[in-house]
Formats: structure tokens, sequence, C-alpha cells
């Protein structure tokens, strides 16, 4: 793996991860379309862990007010914890239960094209969620747990984790930039168990990858992450939102075409 393959996959991660347009189908796509392969489990876990940081950097003070709070044992920062707590159960459970059933998935492109039209239609629906005038500035348990389910569901290949959250949260009443940082926060025990889960795999002996494709692509991932953060954020906040369905839309159609073109 040279470092110009290391930019590539490093920058569609960062960006991919919290767009709203699933990292995972985009993986799906990248092996099965264009050829493009992640060089073991040592470079996943790197990149990944490089998101993570993307969220600590954006959200670094609501993370240090929570971890302040929680020091000073206020029931507000440990209510909000124990909430993303409550919302990290649903994907964890569905994601080591079903574990080798979801890997399976990423073998089927057209699981992937037809998610990728979900999303689309999720996003779209936005339109009308936003247009609720009663706005929570934080969720309550019953919204915990349902954006929890709707993380699960993100475990298909082309649903997106970030957009499906940040939907099902504005269809439940939260205020956009609240529901914004509630997936993104929900993210940092998300993408730690998913590199916990790798680890074994990678100690055990992944293809190598040698120190200056493994910094550059990490290094990219969290640039690239913080922009996309603050991009989705923006974009959510001036309601254009729903025009990424344009996007997922056009790529389900394009990766469901190829299949049967080539069945």
């Amino acid at each position: 793996m040279n470092s110009w393959e290391a930019a590539l996959l490093g920058i569609l991660q960062g960006a991919t991860e919290f767009l709203p347009v699933s990292s995972s189908g985009h993986l799906v796509i990248g092996q099965a379309v264009l050829g493009i392969e992640l060089p073991g489990v040592a470079f996943e876990v790197a990149v990944h862990v490089a998101t993570l940081l993307s969220v600590v950097v954006v959200y670094r003070d609501r993370l240090l007010e929570l971890a302040l709070g929680a020091a000073k044992r206020e029931g507000a920062a440990w209510r909000y914890i124990g909430l993303l707590a409550l919302a990290t159960v649903p994907a964890a459970v569905v994601g080591v239960a079903l574990r080798s059933v979801i890997e399976g998935l990423f073998d089927s492109t057209w699981i992937t094209g037809v998610a990728f039209l979900v999303t689309g239609a999720l996003l779209w629906s936005v339109r009308s969620a936003q247009r609720r005038d009663d706005r929570k500035t934080a969720p309550g348990a019953k919204e915990a747990g349902l954006i929890g389910l709707a993380q699960a569901f993100a475990l298909v290949p082309g649903i997106s984790r970030s957009g499906t959250t940040v939907v099902v949260a504005l269809w439940l009443g939260l205020e956009a930039r609240e529901a914004a940082a509630f997936s993104f926060l929900l993210s940092i025990p998300a993408i730690a168990g998913a590199a916990v889960l790798q680890a074994p795999e990678m100690l055990a002996g992944s293809t190598p990858v040698s120190g200056t494709p493994l910094v550059i692509g990490a290094g990219l991932a969290a640039v690239v992450g913080v922009v996309a953060i603050r991009t989705f954020v923006a974009v959510l906040a001036n309601k254009s939102f729903h025009r990424f369905a344009y996007y997922m839309w056009g790529l389900g159609i394009a990766v469901l075409a190829a299949v049967m073109l080539a069945a």
C-alpha cells in the first residue's frame, strides 16, 4: 500500500463516516465496483480511531463539561451519560449477536444499493420533521432508546448511521444542533467498540502496513472528519440536509444498475 492509496482511503473514511452517506456502504462499493480493498485490519482500526478523534476535537467543550459534571456528581451530567449508554445498547447487542450475519451483508452489493435508496428516503423525510415547532433541547429515555434502535438499523451497509440517528431525533422533536450533538457523541462508543472488536484480528497479524501510509491515512481521516462534522451541522442548521438524498438515490440506482448488468 502506497501513500497515495492511504490518503485516498483516509479521506474517504473521514468524509463518509460523518456525512449522511454511509461509510460502510461506500466500503462495499469501493471493494466490489472500484476494486479498492482495505489493506488489513490494522489500517481500518487506525482510520476509525482517527475519526473518533474528530468527534473529540469538535465536541471537546461538551465532553469536558460532561466529564467535569460527572466528577462533581452533577445529576444532569450523569443523566446525559446514561442516555448515551442507553442508546448504545441496541447496536452493541445486535452487533455482537448477529456479527456473522452483518459481516455477510458486506458481500451483497445489491443489498447495499437498496439500503442507499432507503437512506435517501429517510433523509428526504427530514423536510417534514423540521417543520415541528415544539423542539426539545435534550433527549429523554424514550428518545435515546429509539435513536439507539436507529443506530442498530444502520449496521446494514448502505444505511447511514449519522443520517438515520439524526433524522429519528428530529422526528422525535429534538432541536437540530442537539440532535447532531447526541448523534456524534453516540458515535464515540460505537466507533470505539468496533475498534475493540477488530483489535484481536489486528494483534493476530493482519496484512502489514508500513508506518508512513498508516500515519497519512489516519491523519487525513481525522482532519477530513472534523470538516465533515462541521459541514453536517451547518447543512442541518440551514435546513438543506434533505439534499443529500439526491446523492443517495443516484448512487443506489447506479449500484443496482451495475448489479443487473453484471448478472
